[in-house]
This record gives structure tokens, sequence and C-alpha cells, in this order.
């Protein structure tokens, strides 16, 4: 199951997850980051670089957000052509 950011992320954007994400899933959205469901590896190094605790495992994500799992499915939905996010030094 691939990991996914929730409500804490939203106008934090931190970025520390996508400065230790070795595959790129991780993109800008006007309010937050998304993890691309079909690129994520699991490999979980994005969950303990965020200062807000905003992502989880998609199967740990605690009740209250998790109509963020559709959120961020439904961000790559629609063939629009995503940005890759860019890190905090980048940023």
């Amino acid at each position: 199951m691939p990991y996914i950011i929730a409500e804490p992320c939203i106008n934090v954007k931190d970025r520390g997850c996508v400065d230790v994400c070795p595959v790129d899933c991780i993109y800008e959205g006007p309010d937050q980051l998304y993890i691309h469901p079909d690129e994520c590896i699991d490999c979980g190094a994005c969950e303990p670089e965020c200062p807000v605790t905003a992502i989880f495992p998609e199967e740990d994500t605690p009740d209250q957000w998790k109509s963020y799992i559709a959120k961020n499915k439904e961000f790559f939905e629609g063939g629009v052509e995503r940005e890759v996010a860019k890190g905090r030094a980048t940023h």
C-alpha cells in the first residue's frame, strides 16, 4: 500500500519528505504535497521526515483523515501532468 499525505500538510508543505524520497513520487499541489500512488515504492523514508505528522501508510491513516486516501489518488486522475515537488534546498 502506498503512503498518503493528509490534512496536517495543508498550507505547510515542509518538503523534508521530498528530500528523502528515492523515487521522486511526491508532487506539488496548490495547498499540500501529494504522493503518487503508482510511483510510491512503500519505502517509508518520507514518514519520519514530516514535521507535522501528515504522512501515513494508506492502511494506517487515522480515521479522521481517511478522505485523504481518495484525495491523493484523485489528484493524479484525469491525465493532467503534475510537477514533481522540489526539495527544501531547491525551493
